[in-house]
């Protein structure tokens, strides 16, 4: 599952995802060793179902593995990760 690698196949999906969080291409290129990044890139995925049946389409995931692995990266329900 590379939402990244899909992103840049995806010129428009790429201009909101970079419109959405702020980030420019240079920034992209460091952020991605972030570890939050790729929490960042499944969140957008999960914020737009348009864009989320996109990318299972896209790449034949499931829908339902993203919700996993969103969940398995964000912790528990309500655990607030920006008061760390």
């Amino acid at each position: 599952m590379d939402v990244l690698t899909w992103l840049a196949d995806e010129p428009d999906m790429m201009g909101r995802f970079l419109a959405l969080t702020g980030m420019t291409a240079d920034t992209l290129r460091r952020s991605a060793r972030e570890p939050g990044f790729h929490l960042a890139l499944l969140d957008f995925l999960m914020d737009h179902e348009p864009t989320l049946i996109a990318y299972c389409e896209a790449t034949h995931t499931a829908p339902e593995d993203i919700v996993r692995a969103h969940r398995a990266l964000s912790g528990p329900p309500g655990l607030d990760t920006n008061s760390f």
